[in-house]
């Protein structure tokens, strides 16, 4: 339940705009420039990363708890597995691919042990297959 309410809230905050000018009156010529869909990947990213980091937050600022750093690998991951889709033969990467899945698989061994419903939550909303 309160999963959805953040995600609504999130929904409803969608002008998100690039260098954090989120919440300032400007006029509308300025906003788009501004807009995200003006931005680079790695702002596109990070602005993914960082709202959905928002989501599972225990607290404002965290991003130490087990829950926020699955969110951030998994983040990780996708930008490689795209970047390995590209790249089939860059052997580097995959081999820092593999310990992000490792270093998530511990991260959520950890909270299945300590802390279930959040690790079930977790999950469910990324659509891990676990």
């Amino acid at each position: 339940v309160e999963m959805k309410e953040k995600i609504t809230t999130q929904n409803e905050q969608e002008d998100t705009l690039r260098f954090g000018f989120d919440g300032l009156v400007m006029s509308d010529r300025v906003r788009k420039l501004l807009d995200l869909q003006n931005g680079s990947q790695k702002e596109v990213v990070s602005s993914q990363k960082r709202r959905g980091m928002e989501l599972f937050q225990l607290r404002e600022g965290d991003t130490g708890s087990s829950a926020v750093q699955v969110v951030a690998l998994t983040t990780r991951i996708q930008q490689l597995q795209t970047h390995m889709a590209r790249h089939k033969k860059d052997n580097s990467t995959k081999r820092g691919l593999d310990a992000l899945y490792v270093r998530r698989r511990k991260v959520l061994d950890y909270m299945e042990r300590k802390d279930f419903e959040s690790y079930r939550k977790v999950v469910k909303s990324l659509g891990l297959a676990r």
